[in-house]
């Protein structure tokens, strides 16, 4: 299974997106910072799964038309940073989506996921984090689950990974920076967490013209999976 994730900054990357998809294959396409009014119903052999309402600047979930069945998407509203309060640019982080995967039978969820700005504190972007893993499992209890995004996390990755762990899912970076826009704020601001799949490799692919590279996973369900472990 292919996914990608893409940061479109502010929407300007839309235009790319198709032919990212269709370049590389995805089985299923996140985005974040995307214009609901803007978005295709199709992007070639992917169709739209669900995109937030409510922010100017939200996430969308596209996937296979082929490959999967869409049983329920919900989009949920985080604890809000000052930067979410004052400008009020999003307050949907969360589009997660319950799927059926016609090729094995098996179900899945998948999300898009866009954490709290710099301006922030990592404490507020891990409550984020908690809250969002604690929704997918509502929303699909047991089942193998991918949360792909932009974490807006550079830096003390250790105590996220360890965050993260405790929920019972793995973190997975790419193999090279996602955000190189600012000397002060480079690094892995775009990555996965998941449980329920063997990760294979995530990779960053090439600029465009977002502050983000996009990243692509490639992961496999994990054999005799019996559900989300609980801290």
């Amino acid at each position: 299974m292919k996914v990608i994730s893409y940061n479109l900054r502010k929407n300007r990357a839309l235009g790319e997106v198709h032919a990212l998809a269709e370049r590389h294959r995805s089985d299923i396409l996140c985005l974040q910072e995307a214009d609901p009014l803007s978005l295709p119903t199709t992007l070639g052999h992917l169709r739209l799964a669900g995109a937030t309402e409510q922010n100017r600047l939200g996430l969308a979930l596209y996937v296979s038309d082929e490959r999967f069945e869409t049983i329920e998407t919900r989009t949920v509203a985080l604890k809000k940073s000052l930067h979410d309060r004052v400008l009020a640019p999003a307050h949907e982080r969360l589009l997660g989506t319950r799927l059926l995967d016609h090729e094995t039978g098996r179900e899945l969820v998948a999300a898009s996921f866009h954490a709290a700005p710099l301006t922030a504190s990592n404490s507020l972007r891990r409550h984020q984090i908690s809250a969002a893993l604690a929704e997918l499992g509502e929303l699909g209890p047991e089942l193998p689950t991918i949360m792909i995004g932009d974490f807006n996390y550079p830096v003390f990755k250790g105590g996220l990974h360890a965050h993260v762990k405790d929920a019972g899912f793995k973190l997975s970076l790419s193999d090279r920076r996602t955000y190189t826009r600012y000397k002060f704020f480079r690094g892995h601001f775009d990555f996965a967490t998941s449980v329920g799949f063997d990760i294979g490799s995530v990779r960053t692919l090439a600029r465009g013209t977002s502050d983000h590279l996009p990243i692509l996973l490639s992961a496999a369900y994990t054999p005799e999976f019996s559900g989300v472990l609980t801290a």
